[in-house]
């Protein structure tokens, strides 16, 4: 039974509200800072718990031997959150932020690993904070080789908006004039490589033309521009919450900048279950909503709705809202609701070790890693068993007294002898791990549907996923695992270690195209400008709208498109269109 404690729902006075936004966390978020900052009173329903920063922080700032299992999790645990539980940033320190598996049941058709945090912020408060714009061969990628639908925008479209929301959200990154990865005018300062990097980047760049090694850009503050927020004190606890405010999260930035406008009203365990149609209107004119803690039934009335509550929960919100006018879910007029899901594939990769930099060591933990931007089928690169591309992601570091501790054979004898030999630096090498994201393309036959007969705990439908990863992708990751051993071999590495990691689809975190935009009602949901075709009023901007993957981490393109959206909303509400 899902935990409501004493968290109490604060019931709005109001019913009826300029605008509701489904969701708080990276879109939604958005979403509640640009409509009230533009005068709209605003309702944000989010179905979990609220989360206050640093106040609901617990274990922010628990130093690690006070952890009982010392980063492991336990069994008892690991039977309630058996799918939370093998995501990287899942521990006994940051389960709080996960939904508890054994509380909000679905279906695996076919093996989908399904990552969820339902509080203020949503998986904000968890995300992998890498900051990547989409490129202008990324959003032409559909139309140019016939697979899925093309994007109803172009680079053009969405470029001064990416920029717009970095200088909010604070993007620490290096300008590198790589068409893959567009730079921002607004970077921070960026997190340098390490020696390790540095050398592993020279030797690459030389052997291996096209491909270019650059710091990652993640959402960390690296200097003071941002005077509410403290800078990244380079701990990498992030996933247990950051109460310096060091990167960005809905909890830290846009929901309270909202809230200081007056015009935000916050509604929490509030489970948004239908939308409301007006046929005559032809728009929707409310939202049906499930109290999770008291069972009791509300409604409230809008001129317009931001559907943000991550890609599978808003289809799953769509699906289940039907009526005369949608028999097969609300807007599903093209039917292609709920279908076309996409995620990115890794789990694949190698790591070495190198004899180099035996003097040199770092300091604190840099929460960040490098990128290889997309360098195959590109230009000149034409692969024939695989569309598209992937990025190759990758970290070095100087392994330390836990991999010395761990030899079978350890010659620094015993007691304070054995103490002082594994806190020397020098009796660890450093190594370099390379762990590639490829692009999956949009398959028809990746979908989701309600199971009306497997119930939640408050008798409403689940999920059922049916979906996996096709021959384009497994083709793909080979070339994703030979590139890892061939760039390490190629720089020098001893002992490359290949892995091929346990997977599934939904282990990237990163479900996108259930509602998809495009040119033609006849083949997608939403248009342009994020708005369902069969209900303008109605928009949808997380992971949902997504037309294709790309390589690139998405939710700096949810950022921007859900600000784009905002704009193009407020504006025609002025015009009278909405």
């Amino acid at each position: 039974m899902p935990d409501t404690t004493k968290q109490t729902t604060n019931l709005p006075i109001a019913k009826e509200y300029d605008a509701i936004v489904i969701g708080s966390g990276i879109s939604g978020g958005w979403a509640c800072k640009e409509l009230t900052q533009k005068g709209l009173k605003v309702l944000c329903l989010e179905r979990g718990r609220p989360v206050e920063h640093v106040k609901d922080y617990p274990t922010a700032m628990s130093p690690p031997w006070k952890d009982q299992y010392r980063g492991r999790v336990s069994e008892a645990t690991r039977a309630e959150y058996p799918i939370q539980s093998k995501n990287y940033a899942f521990d006994e320190m940051s389960k709080h932020f996960f939904v508890k598996d054994t509380e909000h049941p679905y279906t695996q058709q076919r093996p989908f690993w399904w990552i969820r945090g339902y509080q203020t912020g949503g998986k904000s408060l968890l995300w992998a904070r890498q900051c990547w714009r989409f490129s202008e061969r990324d959003f032409e990628e559909n139309a140019r080789d016939g697979h899925g639908t093309d994007w109803p925008i172009r680079y053009k479209d969405i470029g001064p908006w990416y920029s717009y929301v970095e200088q909010y959200a604070g993007i620490s990154g290096l300008a590198a004039g790589i068409a893959e990865v567009p730079d921002s005018p607004h970077f921070l300062p960026h997190m340098p490589l390490n020696c390790i990097e540095e050398t592993f980047k020279e030797k690459i760049e030389a052997k291996f033309p096209g491909r270019r090694l650059i710091p990652s850009r993640p959402a960390h503050l690296t200097d003071d521009t941002h005077k509410e927020r403290g800078r990244c004190q380079y701990r990498n606890l992030c996933h247990r919450g950051c109460p310096f405010g060091g990167y960005f999260t809905s909890v830290t930035s846009t929901i309270p900048d909202a809230m200081k406008t007056g015009n935000l009203t916050m509604r929490h365990h509030s489970i948004a279950t239908e939308l409301v149609y007006d046929e005559k209107k032809g728009k929707a004119s409310g939202v049906k909503i499930l109290d999770a803690q008291t069972g009791e039934m509300h409604e409230f009335k809008t001129r317009i709705i931001f559907i943000c509550a991550a890609a599978l929960n808003s289809t799953w919100l769509l699906l289940n809202s039907t009526s005369s006018r949608f028999p097969n879910g609300f807007g599903n007029d093209s039917g292609v609701v709920g279908k076309y899901l996409m995620d990115h594939h890794f789990q694949v990769g190698a790591s070495g070790e190198f004899d180099e930099h035996e003097d040199n060591y770092y300091f604190g933990r840099r929460p960040n890693s490098f990128l290889i931007p997309r360098y195959r089928n590109i230009r000149e690169d034409v692969q024939p068993n695989y569309l598209r591309g992937f990025g190759m992601y990758g970290s070095g570091w100087r392994q330390g007294w836990g991999e010395v501790a761990a030899m079978k054979e350890v010659e620094f004898g015993f007691g304070a002898e054995f103490k002082d030999a594994i806190s020397r630096p020098e009796n660890g090498k450093w190594a370099v791990q390379m762990f590639p994201f490829g692009e999956c393309l949009p398959y028809e036959s990746n979908q989701i549907s309600l199971d009306h007969d497997k119930k939640d705990h408050w008798g409403l439908p689940t999920l059922t996923m049916d979906c996996d990863f096709g021959d384009n992708e497994r083709e793909m990751a080979k070339q994703m695992l030979s590139d890892s051993v061939d760039m390490l071999t190629a720089a020098g590495a001893k002992n490359i270690q290949e892995y091929h990691g346990d997977t599934a689809i939904g282990f990237g975190i990163h479900e996108m195209g259930t509602a998809r935009m495009g040119r033609d009602p006849k083949t997608s949901a939403l248009n342009g400008h994020n708005q369902l075709w069969a209900a303008p009023n109605v928009f949808m901007t997380d992971g949902a709208c997504m037309a294709s993957s790309a390589f690139q981490n998405p939710s700096l393109t949810y950022m921007a498109l859900t600000a784009r959206a905002c704009d193009w909303a407020v504006g025609e509400m002025g015009r009278g269109n909405l």
